[in-house]
């Protein structure tokens, strides 16, 4: 569960800033970025975005990370 917006690797922006639930699929880089599943655009279902990206996307929904 997510919100607000975060741009992934190819640079593209993704934004819900009502909230939106992701999908991690996969890792890469030794787990620096991951792969994650979007329904929002058929187009683009999946995209790689850093974790460092990830974990403020995901801050505002009381997650956290160590």
């Amino acid at each position: 569960n997510i919100a607000g917006t975060t741009t992934d690797t190819d640079g593209n922006t993704h934004s819900f800033e009502g909230g939106h639930y992701i999908s991690v699929t996969g890792y890469h880089d030794g787990g620096k970025t991951v792969t994650i599943a979007d329904s929002a655009d058929p187009n683009m279902a999946s995209y790689r975005i850093s974790v460092e990206h990830l974990a403020d996307w995901i801050a505002t929904r009381g997650y956290s990370t160590n």
